[in-house]
């Protein structure tokens, strides 16, 4: 099994993509996991002041690839630098996955099979959201994403936040207007939808430590806002500009 994954990511120029910050804890252990299945790593150090970068340079994992500036500046622009290396190294698709050890890298054969039966597609995680010790404030605003990505799109989606996805980067567009942090994930979504690329959701493991335990950057009063605000933004382009587009095609 393993095998047969390396080889289908190998030969369909497939990376991973690996956005962390602060995540010393689990780095290490993250990417020796996701090393069992591909070489073909990239790792974006998005202004860690922790011990990340001596971390990953010890790791000693082969083949390897490290991108890293000095200030934090957000999830949605390490994935978006992320991208950019992995369109410059020659890759075709990314998958990406958080470094905190919440996602399992052992589901990337699941996305490997996804892939396979869906060429071409964008294929999101979709985690249980009512497991133990999930965020109610992450919970409820998973929930209102869901609601207002169907309103923008006229698609559903159960889990619209999950980052553990495989993107295919020729869907990736530079003209996208893409936020800097968490709620860009959403973005790729919508404007994907728009595109028409068409969405594949396959359920994935999520591991939710203990309270104590948790290391997070996600501001539930903060973030919750910046969503917000972001949907007023999509739901007004999905009114002016893809749902008449939309009635349009079908009337031709």
């Amino acid at each position: 099994m393993m095998d047969k994954v390396r080889e289908v990511i190998d030969r369909e120029r497939i990376c991973v993509v690996v956005p962390t910050y602060n995540n010393g804890a689990t780095i290490v252990d993250v990417l020796r996991r996701i090393s069992r299945f591909t070489g073909h790593i990239i790792v974006v150090n998005d202004g860690s002041t922790d011990r990340t970068h001596e971390l990953i340079a010890a790791a000693g994992i082969d083949g390897l690839v490290t991108v890293e500036y000095e200030r934090n500046r957000g999830k949605g622009d390490a994935l978006k630098e992320g991208f950019k290396k992995a369109i410059l190294l020659g890759y075709e698709y990314a998958l990406t996955i958080d470094a905190d050890g919440q996602h399992y890298p052992e589901d990337i054969p699941l996305f490997i099979d996804a892939f396979r039966a869906n060429r071409g597609a964008f294929i999101v995680g979709m985690r249980r959201l009512e497991q133990e010790n999930m965020r109610q404030g992450s919970n409820f605003a998973n929930k209102f994403s869901n609601f207002w990505f169907h309103f923008q799109t006229g698609l559903r989606l159960a889990d619209t936040q999950c980052g553990y996805r495989l993107y295919p980067l020729n869907m990736l567009d530079a003209g996208w207007i893409v936020t800097s942090r968490y709620e860009s994930e959403l973005e790729f979504l919508v404007y994907s939808a728009w595109k028409g690329v068409r969405l594949v959701g396959i359920p994935v493991r999520v591991y939710y430590p203990p309270k104590a335990e948790r290391v997070s950057s996600f501001r539930p009063v903060y973030d919750f806002l910046r969503i917000t605000l972001l949907n007023i933004v999509l739901t007004t382009g999905a009114v002016f500009y893809y749902l008449p587009a939309r009635i349009i095609r079908k009337l031709r």
